[in-house]
């Protein structure tokens, strides 16, 4: 009667005659024959470092060979290295982005001409009236009313 070598643990173990022509009979034992359908291996979170598992379809299927642990840090790395500004996947042209870039680099809501301070009634001033011009230096917070005596 044949033995044969376990592909797995290379343990020597008994094989019916019958199993070994139907290529049956690789793995001693049904926990190394589970071992032995893992073909994936372990890469770290692109985003925390932590070590996951990941199957070759997930290697297929991934655009960027980055793989993440879970929900949180795709969407944080993502947030960091991709949907901004220009790369966002709703970016048109930047032209309505001026309120966004005011909030970012922390300009206080306070009209620069008459100090008020009332959110409501303050709007971003282009001041060389070119709104294409998104350039920090070029834009101002001012009231409603300031800004209907500078067009006007």
């Amino acid at each position: 009667m044949p033995n044969q070598k376990c592909k797995i643990c290379g343990k020597e173990f008994y094989v019916k005659l019958f199993h070994a022509k139907k290529g049956w009979g690789k793995y001693c034992s049904i926990k190394c024959r589970t071992k032995a359908q893992f073909t994936g291996k372990w890469v770290e979170c692109s985003y925390c470092g932590k070590e996951i598992w990941r199957t070759p379809k997930d290697f297929k299927r991934s655009k960027r060979n980055k793989f993440f642990c879970g929900v949180a840090c795709h969407c944080s790395w993502e947030n960091k290295h991709v949907r901004y500004g220009i790369n966002a996947p709703n970016w048109v042209s930047g032209e309505t982005a001026y309120r966004d870039l005011m909030r970012r680099h922390n300009i206080p809501f306070k009209c620069a001409m008459c100090g008020f301070s009332d959110k409501r009634a303050l709007v971003v001033h282009h001041k060389d009236s070119n709104r294409r011009n998104n350039n920090i230096k070029n834009l101002e917070r001012i009231c409603c009313n300031c800004h209907a005596i500078l067009h006007a």
